[in-house]
């Protein structure tokens, strides 16, 4: 009598779901906001991270950036509103890594505007940004 034996699955491949900041955009904003410290991201906006590989894109949205925080500890992120909000479908606020100090992680502009909340900008800047994914 023969056994079968199912080959392992392969786990799908993590990703982080979110858009991309427009290129010519970036390079305007960048000189409008300069970066606080040496490692420049400024790059673009998570909606849900560790996302299946297959999972469908984010629709284009509207969308502004209307705050900063800078935790003074090597961390500045820029708040986006998306549609209205600025809150995460899965928790957190949009944002945009702005910029690091060396040995900081972007990940850590959650912990920042967790801490510290945002300060608004005197005025919205329309921000263009394009479905996209990113490695996990």
């Amino acid at each position: 009598m023969q056994t079968h034996i199912d080959a392992p699955q392969a786990r799908p491949r993590e990703v982080t779901l979110g858009w991309s900041v427009d290129r010519a955009q970036r390079a305007m904003l960048l000189r409008q906001f300069p970066p606080a410290y040496a490692k420049v991201v400024a790059d673009h906006v998570t909606l849900r991270a560790h996302a299946d590989a297959t999972d469908p894109l984010p629709e284009a949205q509207h969308a502004e950036i209307i705050g900063r925080v800078d935790n003074d500890q090597g961390v500045e992120a820029m708040v986006v509103r998306i549609a209205g909000t600025t809150e995460r479908p899965g928790g957190g606020t949009y944002h945009i890594t702005w910029s690091l100090a060396d040995g900081r992680r972007a990940v850590e502009s959650n912990d920042a505007l967790e801490e510290l909340g945002w300060a608004s900008l005197p005025e919205p800047i329309p921000v263009k940004l394009k479905p996209a994914r990113f490695p996990a």
